[in-house]
């Protein structure tokens, strides 16, 4: 007798060390009132579990994994960006990297520098309405002498093709 209990116990506690849920209780029987055969009500929080359990649980998990048979998960090899290949294949070009490098930093720099300069005018009283107003400006005058007249938008449209070419250096 005392064996079947503690072999029902130990399925119980294997029960609960592989699915990690308690086992299922029995049926109550009909003449219980209603109240008696409601579950407990949930603990707040729940003891911790020791560290054989908790190994137990990792076990099983493997297990579990290894008996579906699938493969492991192949590592994806992923392709470069086209832009990323032609930058790689740029950089492989240039025979004095050290300048290059140099002329990157001395450009983030300078980048950095302008930002605090322009903050820095930005929090003056007057400066930043009168650049504002320069700009507003500029702007007009821009488009009265290059938009508004069909000629001079013509040649606007030549100049910046022309420059278009250079930079590319197509025709």
């Amino acid at each position: 007798m005392a064996s079947t209990s503690t072999a029902s116990s130990s399925s119980a506690l294997s029960t609960l060390v592989v699915d990690g849920k308690a086992p299922r209780q029995p049926q109550p029987q009909k003449s219980q009132t209603l109240l008696t055969s409601l579950a407990p009500p949930p603990a707040l929080h729940s003891p911790p579990l020791s560290s054989a359990s908790a190994y137990c649980r990792k076990i099983a998990r493997n297990v579990a994994a290894m008996a579906t048979g699938e493969a492991p998960a192949e590592v994806a090899v992923a392709e470069l960006p086209e832009i990323l290949k032609s930058a790689i294949e740029a950089w492989d070009k240039v025979e004095d990297k050290y300048a290059v490098s140099s002329l990157g930093v001395a450009v983030g720099v300078a980048l950095w520098g302008s930002t605090g300069m322009i903050s820095a005018i930005d929090r003056l009283p007057l400066i930043p309405g009168v650049l504002e107003l320069v700009g507003i400006g500029y702007t007009g005058w821009f488009a009265y002498k290059n938009l508004v007249f069909k000629p001079d938008r013509e040649a606007l449209v030549r100049k910046i093709k022309d420059i278009y070419g250079e930079v590319t250096g197509s025709s």
